[in-house]
C-alpha cells in the first residue's frame, strides 16, 4: 500500500523557517520522482520543488534560493527546508510521487499546512 506521510507544518512569523518532511513507502521512495506541492486558498495547487532518484532537483522561481529539497533514502524521507518564509507561502503544502516512467501514475500525501504571519 502506497502511503505518503507529511509532517512539520505549522506556523511561523514572516522571515522564519520551517522543515517539512514527507516519508514514503520504500517500493515507491527508491524509484519515484518526489515532490512538493502547495495550495493557497483560492488558487490552484503548483509545484514547489521536486528530486529525482538521481537527486536532480527542480523549484518553482518562488522557492529558488529560500528552498532546499532533499532526500534521505536511509529513511525513505525527502524534506522541504523553507527559510525567509513570505507571507504568501501560506498554503497546505502536500507530498507527491510521479512514477518517472508510466505517465499519469502519482501519489499523494494528505497535506500539511503551513501559515506565515505575524
Amino acid at each position: 500500500q502506497v502511503q505518503l506521510v507529511e509532517s512539520g507544518g505549522g506556523l511561523v512569523q514572516p522571515g522564519g523557517s520551517l522543515r517539512l518532511s514527507c516519508a514514503a513507502s520504500t517500493t515507491i521512495f527508491n524509484f519515484y520522482t518526489m515532490g512538493w506541492y502547495r495550495q493557497a486558498p483560492g488558487k490552484q495547487r503548483e509545484l514547489v520543488a521536486s528530486i529525482t532518484r538521481g537527486d536532480s532537483t527542480t523549484y518553482a522561481d518562488s522557492a529558488k534560493g529560500r528552498f532546499t529539497i532533499s532526500r534521505d533514502n536511509a529513511l525513505n524521507t525527502v524534506h522541504l527546508q523553507m527559510n525567509s518564509l513570505k507571507p504568501e507561502d501560506t498554503a497546505v503544502y502536500y507530498c507527491n510521487a510521479r512514477n518517472p516512467v508510466i505517465k499519469g501514475i502519482s501519489y499523494w500525501g494528505k497535506g500539511t499546512l503551513v501559515t506565515v504571519s505575524s
